[in-house]
């Protein structure tokens, strides 16, 4: 299956994580949205972001390595709509950079202290992926 992906996140503290070249970023306390696409294997790369022991890869690495994934859209498809998506949640705070060094989005990544930005992601009619 090839497509796009919703992470939902939660980070259940403020904190300072290095994050690759980016470098140290504040993360506040709340709930995260990262956008993706996996156009070579949508399962094996959600699969993959669950994992705990990895290697670091990608910016959303980092990330995780600190927090937890509580839900998962995706969307089937067979040409990259990450930024489209993406641009879906600009309404949102977002991480400058984050995730989107291959493109000419601002992010890929975008907070809500609260979960309304969960509510909103359900919105969206994408499918749930079962973590």
């Amino acid at each position: 299956m090839k497509g796009a992906y919703v992470l939902l996140i939660k980070l259940d503290s403020d904190k300072k994580i290095k994050v690759g070249k980016l470098g140290k970023i504040f993360f506040k306390k709340g709930f995260y949205v990262y956008v993706g696409s996996a156009l070579n294997g949508l399962e094996a790369r959600l699969d993959r972001h669950k994992k705990t022991n990895k290697k670091f890869h990608w910016h959303i690495d980092y990330l995780l390595d600190h927090s937890k994934i509580i839900g998962i859209f995706y969307k089937e498809g067979l040409v990259k709509e990450e930024c489209n998506i993406a641009n879906l949640f600009l309404k949102y705070d977002s991480v400058l950079g984050f995730g989107s060094s291959d493109c000419k989005c601002k992010s890929h990544l975008f907070f809500s202290k609260n979960n309304e930005i969960i509510k909103y992601c359900n919105s969206l009619n994408f499918i749930s992926y079962v973590i």
